[in-house]
């Protein structure tokens, strides 16, 4: 048995496939689906994208879906350092191996869309790489530490370790100057024992990572993708982690590249915000098998 530590993950299947398929209805896509990663962002989990992962798997079989919390994100607790988007692009190598369930298309959001980039530079130099990517809301370019994730990792460092309540926290995240929404998502970090709630991320870990996806700057790869693979990045309208100049550099490299820009009316949070325009992408563009 490996004693590599795997990621956790959800893994999303359709119900109700016909026996014919040689599968008993009802339990689920066949084992040789072509899988779709989802990548969460910064502070986030899998299950942050399981309403848009389970449509997807609905209407596009034979896809189905791999939920996946990155290294010290979720369940993905206790990986050792160096904590950089290569390693988290390597576990994604492990977890591939291990399971194999290798993914035909990656999905990053934020964070994870960085990874997903990080990922494919891996996947050309072994010469496997995956269909498409899907980077949501993200940018290529290396930039200054600055932003709602570096505050937030500010403000939990701030507040106390332990709360009575998760109505606590939450509020005591809203008085850092958090929206409610924001505050209740975080909240799902978490965890209750005898002495209340308390937090189970590791922040110092959290902030190796985030200074590593400020830092890289993954347009290499972007304006020379590995043959084999689609681009598509995903701009949210009501967002400023792309700007403008950075919208047109991609449309640029799409008039001699396979790499697309679409535009999607809503906030960063598109999974949330416009979950039915992603959706509507997804079914379009993703590959049939």
């Amino acid at each position: 048995m490996s004693s590599r530590r795997l990621l956790h993950y959800d893994r999303i299947e359709a119900a109700g496939r016909d026996a014919s398929d040689g599968y008993p209805a009802n339990e689920g896509a066949s084992p040789a689906s072509p899988w779709l990663y989802v990548l969460h962002g910064i502070f986030g989990a899998g299950r942050n994208w399981r309403s848009i992962a389970s449509r997807v798997v609905r209407a596009r079989p034979p896809w189905g879906g791999l939920l996946i919390d990155l290294r010290m994100h979720g369940e993905s607790q206790g990986f050792e350092p160096p904590h950089t988007l290569d390693t988290c692009a390597a576990d994604l190598e492990v977890l591939a191996e291990e399971t194999a369930l290798p993914p035909a298309a990656v999905l990053g959001h934020s964070f994870g869309g960085k990874v997903a980039l990080s990922y494919l530079s891996r996947a050309a130099a072994r010469d496997d790489v995956p269909d498409q990517l899907w980077i949501m809301d993200s940018t290529p370019s290396a930039r200054d530490a600055v932003g709602d994730a570096e505050r937030m990792l500010g403000a939990v460092r701030s507040l106390p370790t332990r709360f009575s309540s998760r109505a606590e926290a939450i509020d005591d995240v809203k008085q850092a100057g958090f929206p409610e929404r924001v505050a209740s998502w975080m909240s799902a970090n978490l965890a209750r024992s005898d002495e209340g709630y308390g937090w189970k991320l590791d922040f110092a870990a959290l902030e190796l990572l985030l200074h590593d996806f400020f830092r890289s700057d993954m347009w290499p790869i972007v304006e020379d993708p590995p043959p084999g693979t689609e681009l598509h990045f995903v701009k949210a309208t009501r967002s400023n982690v792309m700007t403008e100049g950075e919208a047109e550099r991609i449309r640029e490299i799409g008039r001699t590249r396979p790499v697309r820009l679409h535009e999607v009316e809503g906030g960063h949070w598109l999974n949330a915000d416009n979950p039915d325009a992603v959706l509507a992408l997804l079914e379009r563009y993703l590959p049939d098998f």
